[in-house]
C-alpha cells in the first residue's frame, strides 16, 4: 500500500503522553493502515492531498448504534448489514459497535451467532469492534422504548450463553436487579465493558456497581435516575464518580443543551458522545422498526413509540460533535469525546488517535462539521480526496 501524506490548516493530534489538541497547520502520513508520521507544522515536499480548511480529527468511534439507513441491527439480513457497513463512512464514523435492544436471551444468543457468521463476508468499510447488549437486564420501571415482556434478572447461564460467540463487547444492565452484581464481575472479568443504564438504581446501587467494575453510564438522564438533592441516582453518580464514563445523546432532543454543557464541565475527559441511533437515523420520515416494534420517525425530533416514548435518535455522530462546539466546547474536547474516549474504554488503544502506531482511520470534517472525506484503514471509502 503506497503511502499518503495529508496536510491540514487545522488537525486533531494526540502526541503521546500529551492531551488532545488542535494544531494548525498538521501533517499526517499514512502508510500500510497504520499513522506512520503526524505532527505539527508543514513537512518537506508537496503533500498528496491538503485540506485548507474545516478540521482534520481520528475516525469516529459510536459505541451505541441499534441501526441506521433503513436497518436495525439485531435482525438485519446480510444486505442489511452490508449497507450499514459501507455507508456509515458517510458520517464519519469509522469504528462501531452495532446495539441488539431487549430480546429473549435465546433470540439475543441467535443474533449474536448470526453476526458472527455474516462479518467475515462484510466489505471493507466502518469497523465492527464487537456488539453492545443493551438489555434485557433492564428495570421495568426505566424500561424506555423496550419490550417489558423479555425483561429479566441477569442469571449466570444468560450470562454465559450470550458470551459464547465472543463477540460481546459491551452490556446496558440495570444494577439494582437480582444477580446484577455477580454479572457485572464475570463480564468485566471476561473483557465486557459494563454499562449502568435503564436503571431505577440509587446512586449508591450505582457505586456498587463500579466497585463491582462497571465504567460506563448509557444515555446519561435517559431512562434513569438522575439529580435530586435528597435521594440522587445514577446520573448524579455518573457525573461524579471519576471511575464512570458518561454516554450522551448530543442530538439536543434527549438531553437540553444547557444539561450537556453541565455534563460536560461535570466530568471532563469521561464523557463518551454516542448516537444511539435507529434504523431511521439517515432516513426520510416513516415507519421503522426498533427490536421488533415499530417506530415513526417525524419530521422533526427523534422517532418515537405509538405511546410517545423515545425509541433511538436520528443523530449522526459527526452532527453530535458539531453540537458539542456549538455548545461552546473546544473542538479539541468535542472530538476527543467521539473518538479516543470510547476507544480507550473499550480497550482499542489503536483507535481514535492521530499518533504514530495508531490505525489510519481519518476523517475531514468541513466547516459545518459534517463528514467531507472518511479513511479506514488509510483507504478512502467517503468523499473527495485521495
Amino acid at each position: 500500500m503506497a503511502s499518503l501524506l495529508i496536510t491540514a490548516d487545522r488537525m486533531i493530534i494526540t502526541p503521546a503522553g500529551s492531551p488532545t489538541r488542535v494544531v494548525s497547520p498538521g501533517y499526517v502520513r499514512l502508510a500500510d493502515g497504520i499513522i506512520a508520521e503526524a505532527g505539527e507544522g508543514r513537512p518537506a515536499g508537496a503533500p498528496d492531498l491538503d485540506l485548507p480548511d474545516g478540521l482534520l480529527a481520528p475516525g469516529l468511534v459510536d459505541l451505541q448504534v441499534n441501526g441506521f439507513f433503513g436497518y436495525d441491527m439485531v435482525d438485519a439480513d446480510e444486505d442489511g448489514w452490508r449497507t450499514v457497513v459501507s455507508r456509515l463512512p458517510e458520517t464519519g464514523v469509522t469504528s462501531f459497535l452495532p446495539t441488539f435492544i431487549t430480546a429473549p436471551v435465546e433470540t439475543q444468543a441467535a443474533a449474536l451467532r448470526r453476526a458472527r457468521d455474516l462479518l467475515p463476508s462484510l466489505p471493507e468499510g466502518t469497523r465492527v469492534l464487537g456488539v453492545h447488549l443493551e438489555g434485557p437486564f433492564l428495570s421495568e420501571k426505566r424500561k424506555g422504548a423496550h419490550n417489558a415482556t423479555y425483561l429479566t434478572d441477569p442469571a449466570p447461564g444468560a450470562i454465559k450463553t450470550l458470551l459464547e460467540t465472543g463477540l460481546v463487547k459491551l452490556v446496558t444492565l440495570a444494577p439494582e436487579r437480582d444477580g446484577a452484581l455477580d454479572a457485572i464481575r464475570t463480564l468485566t472479568e471476561a473483557g465486557v465493558l459494563v454499562s449502568v443504564g435503564h436503571s431505577d438504581a440509587t446512586a449508591a446501587q450505582a457505586e456498587a456497581a463500579a466497585d463491582a467494575g462497571a465504567r460506563m453510564v448509557t444515555h446519561i438522564f435517559n431512562a434513569q435516575t438522575g439529580i435530586s438533592h435528597r435521594d440522587p441516582g445514577v446520573a448524579v453518580q455518573a457525573l461524579i464518580d471519576g471511575r464512570l464514563h458518561p454516554g450522551l445523546i448530543l442530538d439536543l432532543h434527549h438531553v437540553a443543551a444547557k444539561v450537556a454543557r453541565l455534563v460536560f464541565q461535570a466530568a471532563p475527559g469521561r464523557v463518551v458522545l454516542v448516537t444511539d441511533a435507529a434504523a431511521s437515523a439517515g432516513m426520510p420520515p416513516g415507519t421503522y422498526d426498533l427490536g421488533g416494534e415499530p417506530i415513526t420517525m417525524p419530521e422533526q425530533g427523534p422517532p418515537l413509540r405509538a405511546d410517545g416514548t423515545i425509541a433511538g435518535s436520528g443523530l449522526r455522530l459527526d452532527e453530535a460533535v458539531g453540537n458539542a462546539i456549538g455548545l461552546g466546547l473546544d473542538p479539541a474536547t468535542a472530538v476527543d469525546a467521539a473518538t479516543r474516549v470510547p476507544a480507550d474504554l473499550i480497550g482499542r488503544t489503536d483507535l481514535g488517535r492521530i499518533t504514530p502506531g495508531a490505525a489510519a482511520d481519518l476523517v475531514w470534517l468541513g466547516p459545518d462539521h459534517r463528514a467531507r472525506t472518511t479513511w479506514v484503514n488509510g483507504q478512502k471509502l467517503f468523499g473527495g480526496g485521495s
